[in-house]
């Protein structure tokens, strides 16, 4: 099977087809994006457990990562080493302390706009199992709003646990 027949059979369709062709990744995490939305798109609902799952363990290994480098593990130090990684440009920080996170952002990163809530969800597992990993478990995030489910902007909180 040569490439245009597989992209036409994997994404469903000639003109699905061309337009992945037709936009190149501008870096790992969109085509990361790329890669889930292909997958959810192919599989549908079925699909969510199974990028949850993925992404959980990245979020464990990446949290397990920054823990090491961070001095301690309080909710302001690990926000404050996360907020290094997003573009100011589209992700605003609302408020860091020790008991709450939160952010609003413009762009989905894995470029997850109008796809649907469940998917920013199981999407969203990365970011919250960084979080619960790099803070001892005390953590827990909330996704009051999402480009994914056609929002205007996300808005994420993250907070210690009562």
């Amino acid at each position: 099977m040569d490439k245009e027949n597989f992209l036409e059979a994997f994404y469903g369709c000639e003109s699905m087809a061309q337009e992945r062709k037709e936009k190149l990744p501008a870096n790992p995490i969109e085509a990361q994006g790329l890669l889930i939305k292909a997958f959810y798109k192919k599989f549908g609902k079925e699909a969510l457990p199974i990028i949850k799952e993925i992404l959980t363990l990245q979020g464990r290994a990446l949290g397990l990562r920054i823990k090491k480098k961070l001095a301690d593990n309080r909710l302001s130090t690990v926000a404050n080493a996360f907020s290094k990684s997003f573009d100011p440009a589209f992700v605003q920080i609302i408020s860091i302390s020790d008991e709450k996170f939160h952010i609003q952002g413009t762009k989905c990163p894995f470029g997850l706009e109008n796809t649907s809530r469940e998917l920013c969800e199981a999407v969203m597992a990365i970011d919250s199992e960084y979080f619960l990993t790099a803070t001892d478990g005390k953590t827990r995030l909330e996704i009051l709003r999402t480009v994914a489910e056609g929002d205007s902007l996300c808005d994420t909180r993250y907070s210690i646990k009562e």
